[in-house]
């Protein structure tokens, strides 16, 4: 389908004022005419935007500079000089605009996220409809090659997934029934009918794209005083070329001179480069971090990553992968089989990873229907079934309800289970350690991070046996969430900048406390979204360093801006109060200089996979 053509108004008027510029030189005693209709021509716009701050008390911008100094060239009799500032300004501007929709659409490319149509299957028939009219419950047919559109179940059909635009990674996903499938996500080989399981505006897609689009809600630290400099700035300018045009004439009665050297001085003092170039620079930096897999949620998360003196790390899902997996089970004066179903049966009711690791090892319907008085308590569960009364959980629990046992010195989750107050043996579950996490402890270590810290629910044995393995010094075992918080309140209390590495769900309360929360809560999670300042979003611990990399780099394009838009600036502004500036050499330092700054900023995209310095 062929995109139709735009007709940028904007752009026609510049070519006829350009033309009609050209012919002033042609037509002698109307030469002022051509000029004139040319200037307003390209004027006019800039002259109601101009009008419209000023009745709303916002006088001096860049808009306000380059109107009084055009007006103040005509005024002089400087015609030429006038309209050819007002003409590069607007050729400015529109490549401005333009570099700036491309900056724009770079970063939806990299998204590359939404579906624009789902197909809905009716009674066997097809139908395209927009993504926002799906229904829960409706099924809709994603043909290879198609972008889903919602999130779902896949219900009938096998294919492989392109996970890489949500994640970061390009290694296929394979779905089959059953398999839950995001928005975003391509499908790459065979047709899939899917549940739709939320709606269009609830789906994962939506909310990565609201991310994007809302990224400026809280600004960076340099942004913010860009801004105040900028209101601060532009006045003291437009005083200082006000003195440079009255004392000299004062005193030498050289208006033309002295005016054109003032008009120099504020065209060269357009602050546009820096309000233009370093917001770009940001949200440049955000899209660069979501093509690789992290969610972050606006510039000022992005400028902590690089002021974190500590990273606090939950253990389960975080250093660990969260899936638990049975590797034991000792009975005592029962088989291994006996102990395992009797567990399984007192664990039926349980959605913990733990109980349903037990239920996945036993592997056969389990009968509830005499499963009684079933109460989760802390560091356990107790049941009845039928008249006999168990306890399962860990060493505590057992300790609490004066049940005689023997401790393992098993490294692992261990759940010990009794019976009427005798105890019946343990079950050992291991949770694996993930690929990445050793490397990316070495590469924070190497970046600069002063502190790394585990805090855990888990059991004092396990966690320290994680420490060693990763490389992590400190640690804190046993802990409730209450207790996370209370360290990171203690932390912040000494000034010490703190992350928190947690999965989103019952960490919420120290991801929000924290400086910067960063949620390793799985792709799509509810809870890790809107806890955390960051989302990683297959939870892989090294995007953190990625990340880290990237925030570098753009920040080092944002003080590669700053310092060469008021190093040109100070040289032209301080040539031009000393006459040795004219105007083409001022338009350059305002529009030439956004212009290269711009430019400098579209190598954050390319910075995805360098590691900077």
């Amino acid at each position: 389908m062929k995109k139709k053509f735009k007709i940028n108004k904007d752009l026609i008027k510049i070519v006829l004022a350009i033309i009609l510029f050209i012919t002033s030189f042609f037509v002698g005693k109307y030469d002022l005419l051509c000029i004139f209709i040319a200037y307003f021509l390209v004027s006019t716009e800039l002259i109601i935007n101009v009008a419209k701050n000023i009745s709303k008390g916002e006088i001096f911008d860049e808009e306000f500079l380059m109107l009084i100094a055009t007006i103040g060239a005509l005024a002089i009799g400087e015609y030429n000089e006038a309209l050819a500032v007002m003409l590069f300004y607007q050729i400015g501007e529109l490549i401005n605009d333009r570099a700036v929709d491309k900056s724009r659409d770079n970063i939806i490319n990299l998204m590359n996220l939404r579906s624009d149509s789902a197909t809905l299957l009716i009674d066997g028939k097809e139908k395209e409809v927009a993504p926002e009219k799906v229904k829960v419950d409706d099924i809709i047919l994603v043909k290879p090659g198609e972008k889903i559109a919602l999130d779902g179940e896949v219900i009938s059909g096998t294919s492989t997934i392109d996970t890489s635009s949500l994640t970061g990674e390009s290694k296929p996903v394979y779905a089959e029934v059953g398999s839950k499938v995001l928005s975003g996500t391509i499908n790459m080989s065979g047709a899939l009918t899917i549940k739709v399981t939320s709606l269009y505006k609830d789906s994962t897609v939506k909310k990565i794209l609201d991310l994007i689009e809302n990224s400026d809600v809280e600004k960076s630290n340099t942004e913010r005083f860009i801004t105040r400099f900028a209101k601060i700035y532009t006045p003291i300018v437009v005083l200082l070329a006000l003195l440079i045009f009255i004392v000299p004439t004062l005193i030498t009665k050289d208006y033309t001179t002295w005016g054109y050297r003032s008009l120099v001085f504020l065209v060269t003092s357009c602050p546009c480069a820096l309000v233009l170039s370093i917001p770009l620079a940001y949200f440049s930096g955000i899209g660069t971090c979501s093509k690789s897999g992290v969610l972050i949620k606006n510039s000022g998360s992005l400028d902590r990553l690089l002021e974190i003196d500590e990273i606090v790390f939950d253990k389960t899902g975080t250093i660990t992968e969260g899936v638990f997996e049975v590797v034991k089970v000792k009975g005592n004066g029962i088989s291994a089989k006996e102990l395992l179903e009797i567990t399984a049966k007192c664990e039926c009711f349980s959605v913990h990873p733990i109980a349903l690791s037990i239920k996945e090892r036993y592997g056969k319907e389990i009968d509830n229907k005499k499963v009684k008085n079933y109460k989760v308590v802390d560091g356990g569960l107790t049941v009845t079934i039928g008249k006999d009364k168990y306890v399962v959980g860990n060493a505590n629990l057992l300790k609490k309800n004066k049940i005689d046992f023997e401790m393992t010195k098993d490294i692992g989750t261990v759940v010990y289970v009794a019976k009427n107050e005798k105890y019946l043996g343990y079950i050992l579950i291991s949770d694996n350690i993930k690929k990445n996490s050793k490397k990316t402890v070495t590469e924070l270590k190497k970046r600069g991070i002063r502190d790394l810290v585990i805090l855990s629910g888990d059991n004092e044995k396990i966690v320290k046996n994680v420490c060693d393995l990763v490389g992590i010094k400190r640690y804190s075992a046993e802990l409730l969430p209450q207790d996370k918080v209370k360290y990171l309140k203690e932390a912040k209390k000494e000034n010490v900048k703190v992350m928190f590495v947690g999965d989103g769900v019952n960490d919420a309360p120290a991801l929000l406390i924290s400086d910067l929360g960063i949620s390793m809560g799985g792709i799509g999670s509810d809870a890790s979204i809107e806890a955390s300042d960051m989302v990683i979003m297959n939870d892989d611990l090294s995007k953190i360093t990625k990340a880290i990399d990237i925030a570098k780099f753009t920040k080092k394009i944002v003080w590669q801006n700053i310092i060469f838009v008021l190093l040109i600036k100070a040289i032209v502004l301080l040539t031009a109060a000393l006459g040795y500036s004219n105007i083409i050499s001022a338009v350059f330092a305002d529009v030439g200089v956004t212009l290269i700054t711009i430019i400098n900023t579209f190598r954050i995209f390319r910075s995805k996979n360098k590691k900077q310095s």
